[in-house]
């Protein structure tokens, strides 16, 4: 059982793995408790070795590892790696560098959206994840042995998917289509919580200025309470009740009891005397100051019909590149393809995305290509002008 918990161990570790051109990373943690999540094990890989980290183990130095995901000579595979870089980001206060993520890798080389590790790991080597331990409980102590290892196994079979997902873009020319695609993960703002843009997480049922108001004013509250307890926001105040606050503010105690998803007893807690100061901040903004919705697309006119037609020429490109139709439009990038042309202000018009696809749809829009059906498949037909 190869699980490290001392720093000397560690270190060593993490000195050999840094003259290898990549690392395989992964993590396994709890938030079902919490508000930040709860790194339990950390499984790391290179070509030769792979080991489990445990950092819960008393007086584990993570920093030698920490400086391996920050090493720019060294290349972090991930698969889906969103949440592992949450928690890595708030424990460095930086992103690993560079990246590659597997799960993108694979949307890009034609696996479908979203492709679950153990159906990659499959299609591509063969292999059969074991699942029997994949809902247990990684914080308690100690790990059994079957824990390490169905939890090594998560970077040792990924070892195999890199070496076959890097040679598939290589081969296909599309290495730049993932580095377009990796410019989000990159990106730290992704991974910051600004308790004053948590209204943004919801789903307001109007837009009227007073409930943004007041709806914004006790989201930062939950949010900032929430981070300062460690506890899920829902342990705080569900969602169900922020909004009807917002809907009907409360200016007392009785009131706030009222509330439904509020008890008597919790407004009349700890929390119900600052939840009611927030409600006054946001009944206090002047309107001209209460937040905004987020601007929706302005799509403009268009015909159903020529998206449509948008929707095929995607589809039929999606095929015959073997991509994800969703990796490279959605329903509203071919509305405002339809509506605005070349000015239509979507990703779809910019990069891989237009080159694959932008310059087709263009075409089909200023009628300079037509679609037709030849033995069961879609055709694409020049228009002379």
């Amino acid at each position: 059982m190869t699980l490290l918990s001392s720093s000397k161990d560690l270190k060593s570790l993490c000195q050999r793995l840094g003259k290898a051109e990549f690392v395989t990373v992964d993590t396994e943690f709890m938030r079902e408790s919490t508000y930040y999540p709860q790194l339990c094990l950390i499984q790391v890989a290179g070509p030769d070795e792979a080991a489990c980290v445990d950092p819960q183990a008393e007086g584990l130095d993570l920093s030698p590892f920490y400086d391996l995901l920050l090493n720019p000579a060294v290349i972090k595979v991930f698969h889906a790696a969103r949440q592992d870089l949450e928690i890595f980001f708030g424990k460095m206060g930086r992103l690993p560098e560079p990246m590659f993520d597997t799960q993108i890798a694979a949307m890009v080389c034609g696996f479908g959206d979203s492709v679950g590790y153990d159906t990659l790991v499959n299609k591509l080597t063969g292999a059969v994840i074991d699942k029997t331990s994949r809902f247990t409980d990684w914080s308690r102590r100690p790990l059994t042995e079957k824990q390490v290892d169905y939890a090594l196994a998560d970077v040792t079979h990924l070892r195999d998917v890199y070496a076959k997902l890097r040679a598939t873009l290589s081969e296909s020319g599309r290495a730049h289509w993932l580095s377009e695609e990796m410019a989000v993960l990159n990106n730290p703002a992704i991974y910051k919580v600004d308790p004053a843009e948590a209204w943004k997480r919801l789903k307001p049922r109007t837009t009227k200025p007073r409930f943004l108001a007041v709806l914004a004013a006790v989201a930062e509250w939950r949010e900032k309470e929430a981070q300062e307890r460690d506890l899920p926001r829902g342990r705080i105040l569900r969602d169900e009740a922020l909004e009807e606050i917002a809907a009907h503010p409360p200016a007392t105690l009785e009131d706030l009891a009222r509330i439904r998803g509020v008890s008597k007893n919790w407004a009349e807690g700890k929390l119900g005397q600052s939840l009611l100061k927030a409600v006054a901040k946001g009944v206090a903004l002047p309107l001209e100051d209460a937040p905004k919705p987020p601007p929706k697309p302005q799509i403009g006119h268009y015909s159903a019909a020529l998206v449509e037609l948008l929707k095929v020429l995607l589809r039929h490109v999606a095929d015959e590149a073997k991509v994800a139709p969703r990796l490279i439009a959605n329903t509203t990038d071919l509305e405002m393809i339809a509506a605005g042309g070349e000015k239509a202000d979507t990703p779809a018009l910019v990069g891989w995305r237009h080159a694959l696809f932008g310059e087709q749809a263009l075409a089909l829009r200023q009628g300079k290509l037509a679609l037709a059906a030849k033995k069961g498949r879609v055709k694409l037909i020049p228009v002379e002008e």
